[in-house]
């Protein structure tokens, strides 16, 4: 690590001729910068260092930053073995994609996609360095006491009534699931949606940041084992059982956040991001409970780089539904830079109108949007064979959203997309046949591929 350090402090102050020489020097020895740092962030930490490193020393940026970035890479510990902690990567990590340090470093801006992806690639380790999902154990009723049982239990209750009420579609493809998944899926359901009505509930005209910093801390209580409420206690247990990470909650609380303070997104990747936190953070929530078929080959990587995308898609959907609904809220959840691609503005939006601009410009949204329902797809099959059954309903329901759409000439301004209760009803049969057989399953043409909506209802 010593000499990494030295070479590439080596690249930032000789002369050009040597720089070259100390950056082969510091590629060469790349599989020692890299030990002990996870191999997915790794190579991208390395390789963004090390072009930056070049182009550090043409720009001639500030010295000072410059020590800074050296001086916070001697300070960072190392385990006996000489690895990089998971506190000390974690430390560097962020200093590495800080704003300031990256300019200083001409580092490469990382898009929302590669961000995200992180976050991703974060989980999915956590995920394999615990005990595996499958063979998990749970507290014995022995354990616990009987009075904290029959709380608990009540709490339970509670988040499954709550559960049924706003999502019952859902709600019944729960049923099939062990007690234990089951009840954690509900807890979790109702944080969110506990979540998502502060900022679009009947009292989100009082909320402020500062309200949303007091539930973030109280999100923190809960991990640490200490819930305010008989709704936070099935949440606390629940994150006692299964290997569920704070980040993704901590996310979704962000993506509540820019609701306070934005409506209007530039293009994509900033759409993206915001998708991100109000919905695919749903996905990373959801997978260490629902698990990952014994018989699966696949990473868990892919797993959960499936519900994210199952999530992104679920939330494209709900903003093409809703736009004209948001256009009435001052809300305009469509990339401006795409607008303007099929020369629409804002006040096309504002107007209402289906025109042939709109159609075409609806009909690319659409074609995204089933992208990512076909990338979540995968995923699916790779659950467990009990917790198919309430996402592939959700998936095929939330396709059929879209489908709506056309069907409504693209009028999403005064005509609602929405699924009739017979269509429902015929989807929770067919979803169970392909749950349990998936040789049934038809192809993605006919059956598009959303991601469950597991906190919007059906």
């Amino acid at each position: 690590m010593l000499r990494i350090m030295q070479t590439a402090l080596a690249c930032v102050v000789y002369p050009p001729d040597s720089c070259a020489r100390n950056l082969d020097i510091l590629s060469a020895s790349s599989s020692e910068f890299n030990h002990g740092i996870p191999p997915y962030e790794s190579g991208n930490v390395h390789a963004r260092f090390c072009v930056s490193l070049r182009r550090t020393r043409q720009s001639k940026r500030s010295s000072k930053t410059i020590g800074r970035f050296f001086k916070q890479m001697a300070t960072l510990g190392m385990d006996r073995s000489g690895s990089w902690t998971e506190k000390s990567f974690t430390t560097f990590s962020r200093f590495v994609t800080d704003e300031s340090v990256s300019s200083t470093l001409s580092l490469e801006p990382l898009s929302s996609e590669q961000k995200v992806y992180n976050v991703v690639l974060k989980q999915a380790a956590m995920v394999d360095k615990r005990p595996n999902i499958n063979s998990r154990t749970v507290a014995s009723p022995d354990t616990v006491s009987a009075d904290r049982q029959d709380l608990l239990a009540e709490a339970f209750n509670r988040c499954g009534e709550i559960c049924g009420e706003y999502a019952k579609t859902f709600y019944l493809g729960t049923r099939l699931m062990t007690p234990e998944r089951r009840r954690a899926i509900w807890a979790i359901y109702v944080w969110c949606r506990r979540t998502d009505e502060l900022v679009d509930g009947p009292n989100s005209p009082h909320i402020t940041p500062t309200a949303l910093d007091r539930w973030e801390q109280r999100l923190e209580d809960v991990f640490n084992g200490k819930p305010y409420d008989m709704l936070d206690s099935a949440l606390a247990d629940t994150v006692t059982r299964f290997p569920v990470d704070i980040q993704p909650f901590r996310d979704m609380i962000e993506g509540m956040r820019l609701d306070l303070v934005k409506s209007r997104y530039d293009n994509f990747d900033d759409l993206y991001l915001y998708c991100y936190y109000v919905a695919g953070t749903v996905g990373l929530m959801s997978v260490p409970v629902m698990g990952v078929a014994p018989e699966s080959k696949a990473t868990t990587e892919t797993v959960y780089a499936a519900a994210l995308a199952l999530g992104i898609a679920n939330q494209l959907t709900n903003i093409l539904r809703d736009v004209g609904e948001d256009a009435r809220r001052g809300r305009i959840y469509l990339p401006r830079d795409e607008l303007a691609q099929f020369n629409l503005s804002e006040d096309d939006i504002f107007a209402g109108k289906v025109t042939d601009k709109w159609r075409a410009f609806m009909k690319s949204q659409i074609k995204r949007a089933r992208m990512f329902f076909d990338e979540a797809e995968k995923g699916v099959m790779e659950l467990e064979k009990a917790s198919r059954w309430p996402v592939f309903t959700a998936l095929r329901l939330y396709c059929q959203i879209l489908d709506s759409i056309e069907s409504n000439d693209y009028n999403n301004f005064t005509k609602r997309a929405y699924v009739g209760k017979c269509k429902k009803l015929l989807s929770i049969p067919t979803s169970l046949s392909l749950a349990l057989m998936p040789s049934l399953l038809l192809p993605r043409s006919l059956i598009r591929s959303p991601q469950p909506s597991f906190w919007h209802g059906c």
